[in-house]
C-alpha cells in the first residue's frame, strides 16, 4: 500500500503566548533523549526482528518525520505515547521513490544503512535541520564510499547503492564526527566482517548506540575515545532497549530552576554524563541537592545569594557541548556581573541572540564563536515579541518569557522546541508554569 503520509499536521509555524512572572515549582521527569532516540529509530531499520523501545520521546517533532519516512518505505511503527513505547518492524522495506522528499530533519543520512541491508539501495532526503553553521554530508558519503557502496546526488535525494550490501573496510574520518561516527557504526553492524573507525566521537548518545547495536548481534569494541572496531552479523536480533535520559534537557531544567527562584526536582538525572556541566554550575555558586537519581534545586542552592560570573567554553563531551550553550547564556544574564561564553565548535550559534536581547536590552554582546554577558542578580527580562531560530535558542525564548515581568510575550516558530522536547506543554504545567501555542 502506497501511503505516502504527508508533512501535514506534523509540524506547522506555531505562537507561544506566555504571561511573565510565573515561578515553577514541581517534579520534572526527564525523556530519553532527542540525540539517541532519533539515531536509534534509524538503527533498528537494520534489525531482521521486530524493535521495541521504552523511554522512547513519542512526540517530538523529528521522530514524527522519521516515522513518517520509514512507513512511506514499507516499515510499520506502533507508538504507545502513555507509556513511552515505540515498536519497530522493518521486514517489508522496499526501494521506490516518495512523491515529497521534504523530510526537514538532520539525521535523514542514518536511514540507508537500513535500506541497503533490505532492498540494496537508499534513496534518503537531503538533511536539513537548525542552520547552526555548515553541517555536510560529505563525511556520510566517505562512510559509504569506504564500504563499497556508490552515491549519486538526484535533484530531491540522495542515491545510494550497493546491491551486495556493504563491504568491510577502514573509514578514517579527517575530524571527529558525530553524525559519520553514527553512520559508520549502523552500516558496518550489517556486515559479516571487521570495519575499523578511526578519529570517532563517541558521545554518552554513541555510547547508547553501541549498546542497542550490541544488543542485536555486533561485536563492537572502543579502544580510548576515537577508534572502534566492529563486527556486524549477516541476522541481526530484535527485542527490547530502554532509550538513556537527556542530559540536555537536564542542562534546560537546571538552569531554569536557578535562574527562576523556583523549587524543582529533576528526575532520572543521567549524572555521569553531565560531570563536568555540572562542575562549572557549582563553580557559579549554586550547590544543588542530588541523590542517586535526581537534582532538587531551591532558591537556598545560591551559596552567596546570588549566581557569580564565570567563563566557560563549549567543546566535545566529557566538556560543555554545543548544545548546552544557551543555557549557560541564560544563567550568565542573571549572574552578578560579567560572563563570556566561547563556542568554537559551532561559532556561528549566535543567531538566536538576537531574539533574546529582544528580553535582556543592553546585556548580550557577540561574535562569531565569542558571547559577552552583563549579568545582575537583580535582572527581570522585559515582556516581547521573539521569532525562533533553533532548537535550543526557541527553548530559550520561551524561559525568558516566562520570567519576563508581568507582561506576555509571543514567540513565533515555537515549534522548534517542540523538535527537542518531549510533552513540554505538560511538564510546564506540572511545574505550575504555563504557555498557550496557536
Amino acid at each position: 500500500m502506497d501511503n505516502n503520509i504527508g508533512v501535514k499536521d506534523i509540524e506547522q509555524d506555531l505562537t507561544a503566548i506566555i504571561k511573565g512572572g510565573q515561578k515553577p515549582s514541581g517534579k520534572v521527569k526527564l525523556s530519553g533523549a532527542k540525540n539517541s532516540a532519533t539515531r536509534l529509530l534509524a538503527a533498528s531499520l537494520i534489525s531482521d526482528e521486530e524493535v521495541k523501545f521504552e523511554n522512547f520521546p513519542t512526540k517530538l517533532v523529528d521522530v514524527k518525520h522519521k516515522i513518517r519516512f520509514i512507513e512511506n518505505v514499507g516499515g510499520k511503527v506502533r507508538i504507545n505515547d502513555q507509556n513511552e513505547a515505540l515498536h519497530v518492524n522493518s521486514a517489508d522495506l522496499i526501494d521506490r521513490i516518495l512523491e515529497s522528499y521534504d523530510y526537514p530533519i538532520r539525521t535523514t543520512y542514518l536511514l540507508v544503512a537500513g535500506l541497503i541491508k533490505k532492498t540494496g539501495v537508499a534513496k534518503i532526503p537531503y538533511p536539513g535541520g537548525c542552520k547552526i553553521g555548515n553541517r555536510g554530508y560529505d563525511l556520510h558519503t566517505l562512510v559509504w564510499e569506504k564500504l563499497g557502496a556508490t552515491v549519486e546526488e538526484k535533484k530531491d535525494y540522495i542515491l545510494v547503492k550497493a546491491p551486495g550490501g556493504f563491504h568491510a573496510s577502514e573509514i578514517s574520518f579527517p575530524i571527529t564526527t558525530i553524525g559519520g561516527t553514527e553512520n559508520a557504526l549502523i552500516c558496518a553492524s550489517t556486515i559479516d566482517d571487521v570495519t575499523t573507525i578511526k578519529n570517532a566521537y563517541v558521545s554518552p548518545e554513541v555510547e547508547d548506540l553501541i549498546k542497542f547495536l550490541r544488543s542485536m548481534g555486533a561485536k563492537i569494541e572502543v579502544s580510548g575515545n576515537s577508534k572502534i572496531l566492529i563486527e556486524g552479523k549477516d541476522y541481526l536480533k530484535g527485542g527490547d532497549f530502554s532509550v538513556m535520559p537527556d542530559r540536555i534537557e537536564a542542562i534546560t531544567w537546571l538552569t531554569y530552576s536557578i535562574i527562576s527562584g523556583g523549587d524543582i526536582t529533576i528526575e532520572d538525572v543521567p549524572f555521569d554524563s553531565l560531570k563536568i556541566p555540572f562542575e562549572h554550575i557549582r563553580e557559579a555558586g549554586v550547590d544543588f541537592f542530588i541523590n542517586k537519581h535526581a537534582i532538587r534545586v531551591s532558591p537556598d542552592c545560591l551559596v552567596n545569594g546570588s549566581i557569580q560570573p564565570f567563563e566557560v567554553a563549549t567543546g566535545t563531551h566529557p566538556g560543555v557541548i554545543s548544545d548546552m550553550q544557551p543555557f549557560y547564556v541564560l544563567m550568565g544574564l542573571f549572574a552578578d556581573g560579567i560572563s563570556r561564553v566561547y563556542d568554537y565548535r559551532y561559532p556561528e550559534r549566535v543567531t538566536y541572540l538576537e531574539e533574546l536581547s529582544k528580553f535582556f536590552p543592553d546585556q548580550l554582546e557577540w561574535e562569531s564563536g565569542k558571547i559577552i554577558i552583563h549579568g545582575s542578580s537583580n535582572t527581570v527580562p522585559k515582556a516581547a515579541e521573539a521569532t525562533s531560530t533553533d532548537l535550543r535558542g526557541s527553548i530559550a525564548l520561551i524561559l525568558a518569557a516566562l520570567l519576563a515581568d508581568q507582561g506576555t510575550s509571543k514567540i513565533n516558530k515555537v515549534e522548534m522546541a517542540l523538535r527537542g522536547y518531549n510533552n513540554l506543554a505538560k511538564k510546564l504545567q506540572n511545574l505550575s508554569v504555563g504557555i498557550e501555542t496557536r
